[in-house]
């Protein structure tokens, strides 16, 4: 633990500015547009299990095609797109249209934790991860985004024992508590704690 917290502190001198700058962005996001903030919770649909600069450049290149594709117009597109998962998530997808104004109305009117229990709930495609992960893109930084590249830090520094093969909600809260102990210790949020992290792995700041 010792030693993974001198890891971030050493990072936070390098990467502090570009990051904080990235999060601003983030945060400047919830005032995107109702069908805007959609595509956003599309590319977590998307991304999840997958590569995510492929993914991102798949996104951007069907971008507003996610509000109208009809579901066998948008399951080709993927898959002409190399898309790996173009069956099940375009049917995540269509099925989550049907919430778009639901969507804005929780954000708007909901506490942070009880908008990710409700995008848990009833949005298919999403899960934790995915739930933090879409609402860290619109500034929300008080969520933890349990992806593999984290897992494999959280291990290699033995905040966690094992990677899960499949988290369930008490373990990724668990996990999630762990880490806002660290993101604590070091006075910065969780949102620029997952950068962190994300960089051990990668060595690359996460785009989105």
């Amino acid at each position: 633990m010792k030693s993974l917290k001198k890891k971030i502190e050493n990072l936070r001198k390098i990467l502090k500015k570009e990051i904080v700058k990235k999060l601003k962005e983030f945060e400047n996001n919830f005032t995107l547009s109702t069908k805007e903030k959609f595509l956003e919770l599309c590319f977590c649909i998307l991304v999840a299990n997958t590569s995510l600069e492929k993914t991102l450049g798949i996104w951007k290149k069907i971008g507003k095609g996610f509000l109208f594709l009809s579901k066998n117009e948008l399951r080709k597109k993927l898959k002409d797109l190399g898309y790996r998962f173009y069956n099940k998530r375009s049917d995540y997808i269509i099925s989550a249209r049907k919430f778009i104004d639901e969507i804005e109305f929780v954000l708007k009117n909901k506490r942070e934790f009880e908008v990710r229990e409700w995008l848990v709930k009833n949005i298919k495609g999403i899960g934790w991860k995915e739930a933090s992960h879409f609402l860290r893109n619109l500034g929300y930084k008080n969520f933890a985004i349990l992806d593999r590249h984290v897992l494999k830090i959280l291990k290699k520094y033995r905040v966690i024992d094992e990677i899960p093969k499949n988290l369930t909600k008490k373990e990724y809260l668990e996990i999630e508590e762990k880490l806002r102990k660290i993101a604590n210790s070091l006075n910065v949020s969780l949102a620029e704690l997952d950068f962190y992290l994300f960089y051990l792995d990668t060595k690359k700041l996460a785009e989105k």
